[in-house]
């Protein structure tokens, strides 16, 4: 992906760091720019409330990436350079935090069952549950009734800093399962990745909805106009499938992406259709109707509730996934309905004009 634009002194300290040539061998002026950033991060995030915050965001995005596809022209032994690892640990534990208290109220609301180990079913039902909770304002209905396509462009551009590598920070958790919660995880990223046809790959799929409608479908084009909500969106992911410990929570948050997932792409499609697209734009969303419709009984009894039946322990960070999608998803929700209801863009506003470029 393109190194984006920073967006205050810890992104633009990370990017200058990791632009500027290989890492060194932990002496010089190499060790000290770590070290300085390292001082940086930790003056900056002591202050710091809301963890929608872009600088903040930006930074963790970043750091993630060089465990995915990386950063042009970013060597890829900054990856695991210790230095960098510090860093991005000073920025996901405060994130962690405000999560679980964005999350708290949900989960503690969850009618929890009499016994102690819920089994599968008793897991997911819980989950049911979440997931047929309102979470404000519907994006999918705008969509399908009312949404102009300017603002149909504007909701690919804010999905594609996921969609285009969707699937990805999921598979982050298949090593860290075992037994039925392995089999099912790997029953479901089976399809999303395509049954092993490349052009069925839900990322491929995404970005064909996007050069359809006149986008650029690579990885990372707009990274730049897509504000911290976003980013927090797909970050809140790579926090819990690369931390092993948080295994639960990425297996609940899946399941509650599944499990609210099928009734959205079809007014997604409709709203696509509305305004005159064909079957190359909406195929994306019209293969995730009938595959979610299958993958939330799979998400939600064998994933989810397969690893609780294996680790009961594991209860509340699954549900605390599943209720850390539902907070993030209704706070997007709600920046994109008021940027148009007032009849602004919902992208960042000094770099909107480069989506259209």
């Amino acid at each position: 992906m393109k190194i984006p634009l920073a967006r205050g002194p810890i992104s633009a300290g990370l990017i200058a760091l990791v632009a500027g040539g290989p890492p060194g061998a932990g002496t010089g002026a190499g060790a000290l720019a770590v070290s300085g950033l390292d001082a940086l991060v930790a003056e900056r995030m002591s202050g710091v409330e809301n963890l929608i915050d872009d600088d903040v965001q930006l930074a963790l995005f970043c750091l993630y990436e060089l465990h995915y596809g990386g950063l042009d022209g970013v060597d890829d032994r900054w990856e695991w350079h210790p230095g960098l690892i510090g860093i991005r640990h000073r920025l996901e534990e405060p994130f962690e935090q405000w999560l679980r208290a964005e999350a708290g109220p949900v989960t503690a609301s969850v009618r929890r069952p009499d016994q102690e180990r819920p089994g599968s079913d008793g897991t997911a039902a819980l989950l049911f549950e979440l997931a047929g909770r309102d979470g404000g304002p519907s994006v999918s209905r705008h969509v399908a009734r009312k949404a102009t396509e300017e603002q149909l462009r504007e909701f690919l551009i804010h999905k594609s800093v996921y969609q285009l590598k969707e699937a990805d920070p999921h598979t982050w958790a298949i090593p860290r399962l075992s037994g039925r919660a392995k089999a099912a995880l790997v029953e479901i990223q089976a399809d999303e990745y395509g049954g092993g046809r490349p052009d069925r790959m839900h990322s491929a799929m995404f970005a064909r909805t996007m050069t359809g409608t006149g986008l650029d479908g690579s990885y990372g084009a707009y990274i730049d106009v897509v504000p911290a909500i976003s980013l927090a969106s797909v970050n809140m992911m790579s926090l819990f499938g690369l931390n092993r410990r948080l295994r639960g929570a990425i297996a609940g948050h899946l399941a509650m992406y599944e499990m609210t997932s099928s009734r959205p792409n079809q007014l997604y499609g409709n709203g696509f259709r509305r305004l005159g697209f064909g079957a190359a734009v909406t195929a994306y969303f019209d293969e995730h109707v009938e595959a979610d419709a299958v993958h939330e009984q799979i998400a939600g009894r064998d994933l989810a509730g397969g690893l609780v039946e294996a680790e009961p322990a594991l209860l509340d960070d699954v549900l605390f996934g599943a209720a850390a999608v539902s907070c993030i998803d209704a706070r997007f929700a709600a920046h994109l309905m008021d940027a148009w209801d007032s009849g602004r863009s919902s992208l960042l506003p000094q770099l909107a004009e480069r989506s259209s470029s």
